[in-house]
């Protein structure tokens, strides 16, 4: 039988190596979309594309050949660095909704036609800031709400033939988040890590494992009958 084949948008990060490994021990055939220093920091074991979401040309290259996709997970976004919106300067909002909204918009445009010839899904991750609003995310907030919207309108457009859902994490214990990887070595955002575990309600921070479940529960025949949904990662910190 013929491999399902997954391409998995920002596969180089924490999540993104996590969900390529549990795709291919699921017999997936993954190929793997991202930067090109983030995949020479942490090359797959899967074919491998650069891509640079805020270039259409570098997203249609991409995806360029590809031929029929089971499955498409978009894992791209960054986060800015912590401020009120009052301060924030119109370049960095515009980068937080160009790197993370209109890139989702450049990404699920794209790869919509592959999906569509197979009958596959898309799973898009946003954040559970696009819910429960908290000061000093706005511009990342807003992108993440966007998505949702996005997510939604494509549900209802691809249908009955594609499948769209989203995965809403709480803020999860990576090298990213802690400024050890890709743009959070520049932009590190402070957190208090054992103060936010403290006040979930299962006692700890989401891990890269506890997103790549629920995202292969969504590519798979198991949310055959789920479109236009978003579940929501957070340890009970937020029940919407």
């Amino acid at each position: 039988m013929e491999a399902r084949r997954l391409a998995v948008l920002g596969a180089a990060g924490g999540i993104g190596r996590a969900l390529v490994a549990r795709a291919v021990l699921d017999g997936w055939e993954v190929i793997a979309l991202d930067l090109p220093a983030s995949l020479s920091a942490h090359p797959p074991p899967v074919e491998a594309r650069e891509v640079d979401v805020t270039d259409p040309a570098s997203v249609a290259a991409a995806f360029d050949g590809l031929g029929p996709l089971g499955g498409f997970v978009n894992l791209a976004g960054f986060m800015t660095p912590l401020a009120p919106l009052s301060e924030v300067s119109i370049d960095t909002f515009d980068e937080a909704i160009t790197g993370n909204l209109r890139g989702a918009f450049l990404a699920c445009q794209t790869a919509a036609p592959l999906l569509r010839a197979r009958g596959g899904a898309m799973v898009n991750i946003v954040s559970g800031l696009a819910a429960f609003t908290r000061p000093g995310f706005g511009p990342y907030a807003a992108a993440k709400a966007g998505m949702v919207s996005l997510t939604k309108t494509l549900a209802l457009e691809l249908s009955p033939d594609v499948r769209v859902n989203a995965v809403g994490p709480s803020a999860l214990d990576t090298a990213f988040l802690r400024g050890g990887e890709g743009r959070a070595e520049a932009d590190k955002v402070p957190m208090d890590f054992d103060a936010m575990a403290a006040a979930t309600p299962l006692k700890r921070m989401a891990l890269p494992d506890d997103v790549v479940g629920p995202t292969m529960f969504l590519l798979g025949p198991g949310a055959a009958f789920m479109t236009g949904q978003v579940l929501w990662v957070n340890g009970g910190s937020f029940m919407p």
